[in-house]
């Protein structure tokens, strides 16, 4: 099986860690496969803040009902959108889209490289964003859409084939 595939369908949500720390190298190699997602109209509006504190990752782990695997994950990457530059601004959806995908690709390239990695929300909770924003010291026009927990795997999780053929459909999915 070709890597790219073996990642995406061996990739799973980890919520458990080892503790063991992640290099500042690797992280920003994740951030790298985030920042080559695709934007509306290429606008480039991502902010992504590596998280290697402890004390801010407690403070996460405290405000975000999700997110308790930072403590053992040790790192986090939180992705989000400068809507100043934005196509759209936040008067559209285009960046939450832009965010996702880049999300999505620093979570494949995790499981690519042997870590384990969990999505936790921001977005669309404005409780949840406001407090990733008041954490970080993040400015009003960074719209934070996700944390990611990235750490090593603990292991055991295994992959689950998720694929549904009752949910493709070639030409009309009014037909089913």
């Amino acid at each position: 099986m070709e890597p790219v595939l073996k990642a995406i369908f061996d990739r799973r949500s980890i919520r458990r860690y080892t503790g063991e720390p992640v290099s500042r190298e690797v992280l920003t190699e994740l951030v790298r496969a985030g920042m080559a997602a695709p934007t509306s109209r290429d606008t480039r509006h991502f902010c992504f803040v590596v998280v290697d504190d402890m004390s801010l990752i407690h403070k996460m782990a405290e405000e975000l009902p999700y997110a308790k695997m930072l403590l053992t994950a040790k790192h986090a990457i939180v992705v989000g959108s400068d809507l100043s530059l934005a196509h759209g601004g936040d008067s559209t959806d285009y960046w939450v889209q832009d965010c996702a995908a880049a999300a999505q690709n620093i979570l494949i390239a995790a499981q690519a490289l042997g870590l384990g990695a969990c999505w936790t929300a921001a977005h669309p909770r404005p409780e949840r964003a406001s407090a990733v924003r008041a954490i970080l010291g993040l400015s009003e026009n960074i719209s934070p859409l996700c944390v990611i927990a990235v750490g090593h795997p603990v292991g055991g999780d295994k992959p689950r084939d998720k694929f549904d053929p009752a949910k493709l459909f070639f030409n009309d999915a009014g037909k089913h």
